[in-house]
């Protein structure tokens, strides 16, 4: 057993109930017992061999101090950094806390396979893939009269809550499509136009925030998950849907590609409405083919599956932390 001590960095708390969290938890779960892990949203100086901070301009305090407390200012021994969505499609580009920590980073981590493309050349040398896992689950079997669409994202900006909505609108003479929303109002527009939406669409239901188990099965009960993200790092939520046998509809982000492949066939383009309503249609029309849509995504997303293993990614955790580790020596 390695007996190093591991900070686990998560700018968000239990409460907050997100990607980030879950990331960090599940993380610190699988070290566990091979080494000592501590989850914090900060780091005040306390003794440890290995930081992993999640978020690079969230957690960019605790990442300059880590790298002052070596002397460094690059590369600072025992240090990775794992970048996420709004990390690698906006922060980066603009913040300069978020620019010096990925300067400081010993390591760099992305969370899909598209990732290392948003980072600039000279640094992706130190920069690895981990998926993130989840168990796979033997695919429920569902009924055919209706399609039952399922969104999981809290109500924000970058999540674009308002092309659900107006795919709802659209969709509102169907009554065999059922729209179910599961996520918190990170503003109080949102969750008015949820609101609203409800009322001018009896199909669509918001609601609102759900814990996580709850939520995994809402996941397996639905025939299609919608994820319609401006930026995503790798959306814990897509590779949940394809682990319970729940095709994807995703818009066509970088961050979304890097989970469910290039050549995948469930994609619209972002902001697009009526491109999610006619996928939608399509998957209702085609739902009991063996050889129509809802069947080819089914088996596309069945080829991703090995991809979020819990062992594969455990591996790569613990290959990450000792590899930080033995730089240290």
């Amino acid at each position: 057993m390695n007996n190093s001590r591991v900070l686990i960095i998560s700018p968000a708390a239990a409460s907050a109930n997100n990607g980030n969290w879950h990331t960090a938890w599940r993380w610190s779960q699988m070290l566990r017992p091979a080494f000592d892990v501590t989850v914090a949203q900060v780091w005040n100086g306390e003794p440890f061999d290995v930081m992993l901070a999640l978020h690079a301009r969230r957690s960019a305090d605790s990442i300059a101090r880590w790298a002052q407390s070596k002397g460094a200012n690059q590369a600072a021994p025992g240090l990775g950094v794992v970048l996420t969505g709004t990390d690698l499609y906006r922060d980066i580009e603009f913040d300069a806390s978020a620019q010096a920590s990925l300067r400081y980073a010993r390591q760099l981590v992305v969370l899909q396979e598209r990732g290392m493309d948003a980072l600039p050349a000279g640094l992706r040398p130190k920069t690895r893939v981990i998926f993130q896992s989840t168990a796979a689950q033997e695919a429920l079997v569902k009924p055919t009269d209706i399609l039952r669409v399922l969104m999981v994202g809290h109500l924000r900006h970058e999540k674009s809550p308002q092309t659900l909505f107006d795919a709802a609108h659209l969709l509102k003479g169907h009554v065999d499509i059922l729209i179910e929303h599961i996520g918190n109002a990170l503003k109080p527009d949102f969750g008015a136009q949820a609101s609203a939406c409800m009322v001018a669409c009896p199909q669509y239901h918001w609601l609102g925030g759900m814990g996580h188990g709850d939520t995994l099965q809402k996941i397996a009960q639905a025939h299609v998950l919608v994820n319609t993200s401006r930026m995503e790092g790798g959306a814990n939520v897509i590779l949940e849907a394809v682990c319970s046998g729940t095709p994807v509809l995703a818009s066509r982000i970088p961050g979304n590609v890097g989970m469910l492949g290039a050549d995948y066939g469930g994609y619209f383009a972002l902001n697009d409405a009526a491109g999610l309503a006619n996928l939608l249609l399509r998957c209702r029309a085609e739902l009991d083919q063996t050889n129509g849509y809802y069947a080819q995504l089914s088996r596309q997303c069945a080829l991703r599956t090995p991809l979020f293993s819990p062992a594969t990614e455990q591996a790569a955790l613990r290959a990450l932390v000792n590899d930080l580790f033995n730089a240290n020596t």
